[in-house]
């Protein structure tokens, strides 16, 4: 696990301390997950995986709310935050002509989408 913070991390909606009355081996560990809706799966890094994340949609406490913006990713370089270029057109109506613009977005990525998938991935 590459953990980057220095507190304890865990997920809030899950109790460490429960003390049980039959030892058993280390099995998988409870984690929080959910189903975001919108058409959106939950990934399997998300299920399976062990980060703590509490701004990820999938296993935090964040909504999904308002509009699903699209975009390319042109920069991960920051941690767990990617920069989004929107494209768009501006009509110009003294030339009766459209113009291209575009905006950056900083965006929250959480860690249950690889690197690999951040390249070729379009939000």
């Amino acid at each position: 696990m590459d953990v980057k913070e220095r507190t304890f991390q865990k997920q809030p909606t899950i109790f460490l301390n429960k003390k049980s009355q039959a030892v058993k081996t280390r099995e998988r560990a409870e984690r929080y997950t959910r189903n975001v809706g919108l058409g959106f799966k939950t990934p399997k890094d998300a299920v399976e995986g062990t980060y703590i994340d509490k701004k990820c949609p999938f296993t935090g406490n964040v909504s999904i709310r308002g509009r699903i913006l699209t975009g390319v990713v042109i920069k991960n370089k920051m941690t767990r935050t990617i920069v989004i270029r929107r494209d768009y057109l501006h009509y110009v109506r003294k030339y009766n002509r459209f113009e291209k613009r575009h905006k950056n977005i900083s965006a929250h990525c959480s860690p249950c989408f690889s690197d690999d998938t951040l390249i070729t991935m379009v939000f």
